[in-house]
């Protein structure tokens, strides 16, 4: 085989590659995206969602799945039960001490969570603690950014899986998930969030009758 065959060989080879490699980035992109301004899907969280401009999926009222049921052991080592929290709006986010994302939006949960407790609303705050491989760590983080809430002690992620598939389930880290005060999935994000995005999800429901 001549050098210059050869060459092209490895060049239409090498070019494959990368074509290969950007057409599965952009599959990767696709599927963990979480939707465009004003998308909707349907078979979802019992019934169709709107995912907004910054990538907040909520779903109407009338259209909203029951969570599950979520209880264990907390990171300061009590026990914890959602379903004892129906009558309240839920805010549910999951978070690692490990995750760069998790830390950038702590202090807005830690700022709004008393906020809102400090108000009296009818809102609770339970954090879901994943992937970290003990409790220590994950207590240090919740003393350095001020989170005074309860947070499930989740390391396997067994309790993440207890969500139905078709829901808008935190299938990500960060994810927070708000439920309304009937025990149901209302709002969704897979990102970092920040205080205006954070009661962009819970004051609605407050105010649902």
């Amino acid at each position: 085989m001549s050098l210059s065959r050869a060459t092209r060989r490895r060049r239409s080879t090498s070019g494959r590659a990368i074509l290969l490699t950007a057409v599965t980035l952009a599959s990767a992109l696709t599927l963990t995206a979480c939707g465009d301004s004003g998308s909707k899907s349907a078979g979802s969280a019992g019934g169709n969602y709107v995912t907004g401009p910054s990538g907040i999926s909520t779903v109407a009222k009338g259209d909203r799945a029951e969570a599950p049921r979520l209880d264990g052991a907390t990171v300061d080592g009590k026990t914890l039960d959602t379903t004892t929290l129906k009558g309240k709006v839920v805010v549910l986010n999951v978070w690692g001490s490990w995750c760069p994302p998790c830390r950038a939006e702590a202090p807005y949960f830690a700022k709004v969570s008393k906020e809102l407790g400090d108000a009296g609303k009818d809102v609770a705050f339970v954090g879901i603690n994943t992937r970290d491989n003990s409790t220590q760590n994950a207590a240090a983080f919740e003393q350095n950014f001020g989170i005074t809430y309860p947070s499930l002690y989740d390391p396997d992620g067994k309790l993440i899986l207890r969500f139905p598939k078709g829901t808008l389930n935190p299938s990500a880290i960060p994810s927070t998930v708000v439920l309304d005060k009937e025990g149901k999935i209302a709002a969704r994000t897979l990102a970092a969030v920040n205080e205006e995005q954070l009661r962009s999800m819970i004051d609605p429901l407050l105010a649902e009758q």
